[in-house]
């Protein structure tokens, strides 16, 4: 059975993402360390935390998590976990994983932020992520910050809340959702089946 482990950034319970991940038929666990990391089928960046603290928490695994990436390692980034994907962030100091170019910045307008709660995913582009995910399917937000690639080839979906955003994007084995698919009800089931499926092959 393929292991995916979810790295532990020291905040938040993972439990549900945990148990989410399980449903799909993977081998499930939590990591902190290289080793654990190493030995992963998959790697999963979770989104609990603020940038700054992450970045830092990541900088002990970060060549581990780039060269497992390299060779092909699937890796879901969910949240701030898709925000690491990026060089910087405009919530504080850290460098990111720098998988994607593009920075990370605020959410602009009148409405209330952070973005908390049921919000609409447009498909941009076909990725296998989104395999029998409908057009305009509802998913679960809480943020405050998303990211701009400098590349928008890499973007699968975006949202509108006050502005236009990715609220995904895909490049090799890499994918990244700013959304919580634990919370998104059986959509986000299933986008988590087909992170499985990748996994497996």
């Amino acid at each position: 059975m393929a292991n995916a482990v979810i790295f532990d950034y020291g905040v938040g319970n993972l439990f549900s993402l945990k148990c989410a991940l399980e449903k799909t038929g993977l081998d499930v666990s939590i990591g902190t360390s290289e080793q654990d990391l190493a030995e992963a089928d998959a790697i999963v960046l979770p989104g609990v935390g603020s940038f700054t603290p992450t970045a830092k928490k990541l900088e002990c695994v970060k060549k581990v998590i780039q060269n497992k990436v390299a060779e092909g390692t699937p890796i879901l980034g969910i949240c701030i976990g898709l925000q690491l994907f990026f060089e910087e962030s405009a919530e504080g100091p850290g460098a990111g994983l720098g998988f994607f170019k593009g920075k990370v910045i605020r959410l602009q307008g009148d409405l209330k932020i952070p973005h908390m709660g049921w919000n609409t995913i447009s498909l941009v582009k076909s990725c296998e992520l989104f395999d029998d995910i409908k057009e305009s399917t509802y998913v679960y937000f809480v943020h405050s910050f998303y990211p701009a690639p400098t590349d928008e080839s890499v973007v699968c979906t975006k949202t509108t809340y006050g502005t236009t955003f990715a609220s995904a994007v895909a490049d090799k084995s890499m994918y990244g959702i700013q959304f919580h698919p634990e919370k998104s009800g059986d959509a986000g089931l299933q986008i988590l089946r087909n992170f499985a499926r990748i996994v497996t092959g």
